[in-house]
């Protein structure tokens, strides 16, 4: 059984630089995603990463960040072209 957890990552990021940058880091963590909103499925040491990451990235007075657990027995309604989350065996960092 997996010990991660589902998260919904999200930002709205006000300066283009730091958009760049907080992009780079959630994309490290997530597995799948939109524009800027991403499913992650994080370990407890992981989430604590990402936070300290993008709490170093973004500037607080002007920017946004929200890390939502979901239950994992919940039901995933996807529309259109979407894709449902899915915890892969392995991630690919490239």
């Amino acid at each position: 059984m997996s010990n991660r957890t589902l998260f919904i990552a999200a930002y709205d990021i006000r300066d283009s630089k730091r958009l760049r940058k907080a992009l780079k880091v959630v994309r490290g963590y997530a597995s799948g995603g939109q524009k800027s909103v991403f499913e992650c499925f994080l370990t407890g040491a992981e989430r604590r990463e990402l936070l300290a990451e993008i709490e170093s990235v973004i500037d607080c007075e002007k920017d946004s960040f929200f890390l939502l657990r979901l239950d994992g027995r919940g039901l995933v309604i996807t529309l259109g072209k979407a894709v449902p989350p899915q915890d892969g065996s392995f991630y690919y960092v490239g």
